[in-house]
């Protein structure tokens, strides 16, 4: 009972100390809040609007408070590249078979005004992951990839938006 009692307390400290010195996990903030009202109407130019990637970039920065509309209406065009994807070998088992890929996903973005100036320029977000790879396991593989090719669409729409926040506040 009474290690029951002390291991209590202790991850209460420690829950203690790391609110107080303003750790927070990240994603868990609102990046949209930091930028400045006039960033927060925006149009989203796309070659593939119906898109995963595209409706990823929508969703992050809709839950970050910008607001889609027409295009006459926007004080900024996210002009958004398509997304590239690609999965190369990193090594290989004694059967000389792949035990480990490295996973890529990269896109270029830039905001144009209104008024048709270019505001930031073409801008390449990636995001890499790596993974173990069982060849016995060929059907797991390709689920596997397709779950982690949805978490980089999501990190890489998070990338975006955190570096035009970066640019909107930082900016004259």
């Amino acid at each position: 009972m009474q290690q029951r009692l002390a291991s209590c307390t202790l991850l209460l400290g420690v829950a203690c100390l790391l609110a107080a010195c303003g750790f927070q996990l990240r994603g868990s903030s609102d990046i949209g809040a930091a930028l400045p009202d006039n960033w927060k109407k925006m149009y989203l130019v796309t070659s593939d609007p119906n898109g995963e990637f595209t409706q990823a970039v929508r969703t992050v920065f809709t839950t970050n408070n910008i607001v889609w509309t027409a295009q006459n209406d926007a004080n900024y065009l996210l002009k958004l590249g398509p997304e590239r994807f690609s999965k190369t070998n990193l090594s290989l088992n004694k059967e000389a078979r792949v035990s480990q890929l490295e996973l890529s996903m990269q896109s270029t973005f830039s905001v144009v005004g209104s008024n048709g100036e270019e505001v930031m320029p073409d801008t390449v977000a990636s995001v890499i992951r790596r993974m173990d790879n069982d060849p016995r396991n060929e059907l797991g593989m390709g689920e596997e990839i397709r779950i982690l090719k949805s978490e980089m669409r999501t990190e890489l729409a998070q990338q975006i938006i955190r570096r035009i926040g970066f640019f909107a506040t930082s900016g004259p």
